[in-house]
């Protein structure tokens, strides 16, 4: 195993020998102590070797929270190549889009997911460089594999016997080369300029991140975590899977939001641990079958990702009898993670700020106005590696002094407590998922008919913030507000796609020609 502790291998490693008989993973029936979670990653890890997956590669996953995604995600891991997850919502053209990109010899990926088989439109001829396609089963076992152009598709128990021939060694010998330095994921995330970017992150960076925010809310080996973040998210993947694996948290993870399942989980397997963004907890404490659960054993609770009222940080406390409730600050580019809460803070700083750095983090105010707001800077040991493939947006993101512009605008107060007041790139978070208006406006811009567009995010009681599309039709052009969405739902994923439209003669715009969307909000 690898002599470098700052490693996945080498925590994996770690655990089953302290805690070999504890359970590591529980999804429906299958479970996995964490010496049979080491022994299932080997033999995924065998297999990805057996079918020429090499130290540096680029592996995909595009599948929702099941055991699959763990063993796969630590598999990639021991051998040496790098986690690239990839959104569940995508379309096959995003998917595209990333696959080529990082050019992904291998993709585990869902098979019918959501009743959609995405697996079928990937454009074979556009992912040279990626040879297989491992399907996990999601909803439907009896649908038939079949291969996608040149690329070799093999369900999950076929392609574990890929590996037969592999021993526990060579698997060893590949973890064991891994470093802390090296790359462990890439995740994408939009840039103002519409064009995803990826962001590159080594393994030290990784653990450090989710070792802090599990030292924050003081997890360990007693601790059961319901998983509702998706694992393609940071959220689900370092602070769910990443700090599960550092403190022997047992980790249940949700394929797909359902309130009530995640009342029955609770209830069933005492759990302890229950993140996520405000609507989930919103969703829990108005179902009405909410009393008819026993939820007294959580304990911990973090949300963020949207503005979070003090109401529901007390009712969380007071109704669902949560002892710790935080929030925290992060954004994919600072590795996740950035400022948390801390234990002992109280409703009001929990609610209305994101806390105090976090993770070796360095916070500062950039150029602070008379109301001492600024935007956000964030330096340490654990911001990004840089973007792939786009030294000139690393060079934009991160200064010469080693500052990351998170493009947010902020407030720090007398303790320290950083507090969100604005976005720089006119991001808005719909369901717990960011969601940048350039990527959506690119898309529009696309549909016939359409001369000029914006889109901005306006309140949604149950999402928190939904799309909202200004149109300028071209002259003569026929539109109406389901074109315009039917053509952003074929093109991205639906938490991207506006919820309503307003056609208009024109966009305000400044002298710069830039479009003044305060104006914008002012008018939805």
């Amino acid at each position: 195993m690898s002599s470098d502790p700052r490693t996945v291998p080498a925590v994996l490693d770690r655990i089953a020998r302290q805690l070999p008989d504890h359970d590591a993973l529980i999804d429906a029936d299958q479970r996995f102590t964490f010496a049979e979670l080491r022994t299932a990653v080997y033999r995924a890890a065998a297999a990805m070797i057996a079918v020429g997956v090499a130290h540096g590669d680029r592996v995909a996953i595009w599948s929702p929270n099941t055991w699959h995604w763990v063993v796969a995600c630590l598999a990639i891991h021991h051998t040496g190549a790098v986690v690239v997850p990839l959104n569940t919502r995508y379309t096959a053209e995003e998917a595209t889009d990333i696959l080529a990109r990082t050019g992904a010899p291998l993709l585990v990926a869902m098979g019918t997911f959501l009743g959609a088989d995405r697996l079928a439109k990937l454009p074979s001829d556009a992912l040279p460089a990626l040879r297989h396609i491992v399907r996990v089963p999601v909803e439907d076992l009896d649908e038939q594999t079949a291969d996608v152009g040149h690329i070799h598709v093999l369900d999950w128990p076929d392609f574990i016997d890929e590996g037969a021939a592999i021993g526990a060694d060579v698997v060893a010998a590949r973890a064991a080369d891994v470093s802390g330095d090296d790359v462990s994921d890439i995740l994408f995330t939009s840039g103002t300029t519409g064009r995803s970017k990826g962001v590159l992150c080594a393994h030290r960076q990784s653990l450090a991140g989710s070792s802090a925010w599990a030292a924050c809310g003081k997890l360990d080996s007693d601790d059961r975590y319901l998983c509702i973040n998706p694992f393609f998210h940071n959220f689900g993947y370092k602070a769910g899977i990443l700090a599960c694996l550092q403190t022997g948290t047992t980790l249940i993870p949700q394929l797909t939001f359902d309130a009530e399942q995640a009342l029955r989980v609770v209830q069933d397997h005492r759990i302890t641990v229950l993140p996520g963004p405000p609507t989930i907890y919103q969703t829990l404490l108005d179902h009405p079958a909410r009393a008819q659960y026993h939820l007294g054993s959580l304990r911990f609770a973090v949300t963020g990702a949207a503005s979070v009222p003090t109401v529901l940080i007390e009712r969380m406390q007071s109704e669902l009898d949560i002892d710790i409730v935080l929030t925290a600050y992060g954004l994919t580019e600072s590795n996740g993670f950035g400022t948390m809460c801390r234990p002992d803070d109280d409703a009001v700083t929990v609610a209305t700020t994101c806390g105090r750095p976090i993770a070796d983090f360095e916070l500062r105010i950039d150029s602070p106005d008379d109301a001492g707001a600024g935007e956000v800077l964030l330096r340490g040991p654990n911001v990004m590696l840089g973007y792939l493939d786009d030294p000139d947006a690393t060079a934009e993101a991160i200064d010469g002094h080693g500052w990351l512009h998170t493009g947010d605008i902020g407030t720090l107060d007398g303790a320290g407590n950083l507090r969100i007041t604005d976005r720089l790139k006119d991001m808005y978070i719909c369901g717990g998922f960011n969601v940048y208006p350039a990527e959506v406006e690119q898309v529009l811009m696309r549909l016939d008919g359409v001369a000029d567009v914006a889109v901005i995010g306006v309140p949604d009681q149950r999402l928190g913030e939904v799309g909202k599309a200004f149109v300028v039709p071209r002259p003569g052009a026929v539109l109406d507000e389901q074109d315009v969405i039917h053509h952003t739902r074929e093109h991205l994923a639906n938490f991207k796609t506006p919820r309503s439209v307003e056609f208009i003669d024109v966009l305000p715009r400044n002298p710069g020609g830039k479009v003044v969307k305060p104006l914008l909000r002012e008018r939805a």
